[in-house]
């Protein structure tokens, strides 16, 4: 398993910063973890699937 930082996630999805978030709140993006106080990540295969999703529905 990897973790994807949101500077990598931002890269991988072409989505901003707030575009994330606001997906996530919306239930339709993957859950951030928390590593500690300051550290965010996500799990790569989950942003994959995410992506693999939007390319199969459009």
């Amino acid at each position: 398993m990897r973790f994807l930082k949101l500077k990598e996630v931002i890269e991988k999805t072409e989505l901003s910063r707030s575009a994330i978030y606001r997906k996530m709140s919306e239930g339709a993006f993957p859950k951030s973890v928390n590593l500690g106080a300051r550290a965010v990540v996500w799990v790569e295969s989950e942003v994959d699937e995410w992506i693999g999703c939007i390319i199969k529905n459009r």
